[in-house]
């Protein structure tokens, strides 16, 4: 079988050449010539169809999806529409570093924020007293402790 699919027209074309061929259908129904067998604002639903000339008999399922309006693409367009694509993804990448680049180590006075003044001392954190450091006056204290031997 040759199955043609334009639009919502469908054309099934028979392998039989000889004899006058006849189109037996389930579901839809079209208009046979010869050798074809067109279907009309197919609605995508599974058709059964067969052609048979004397004794022989061929079968077939079609499942074609169809839409009004579908736009066939070649290889060679949607290969230009991905090049292009990435080339401007490439493009807006490169203009943003570069204009990121600048700015690194510049600080800008945003709305929000409060004006640096001289940075005020804070006071060291009150230590632990469990974790004091040791201290060259202080070796008394840990004396107690000896270093074991593995």
């Amino acid at each position: 079988f040759l199955v043609e699919i334009s639009g919502t027209t469908v054309t099934i074309t028979c392998p039989l050449t000889e004899g006058s061929i006849a189109w037996h259908s389930t579901g839809t129904k079209g208009i046979s010539d010869a050798q074809k067998y067109v279907i009309e604002n197919h609605n995508s639903s599974p058709v059964n169809l067969s052609c048979s000339s004397g004794a022989k008999k061929y079968e077939m399922y079609l499942n074609a999806k169809v839409c009004a309006n579908c736009a066939e693409l070649d290889a060679l367009a949607v290969t230009g529409i991905i090049s292009a694509d990435l080339l401007i993804t490439f493009g807006v990448l490169t203009l943003v570093y570069y204009f990121s680049k600048d700015r690194k180590g510049r600080t800008s006075a945003g709305a929000g924020t409060r004006p640096r003044g001289q940075k005020m001392q804070r006071p060291p954190p009150v230590p632990n007293p469990d974790y004091e450091p040791i201290r060259k006056g202080q070796r008394d204290v840990y004396a107690g402790l000896e270093s074991r031997g593995f």
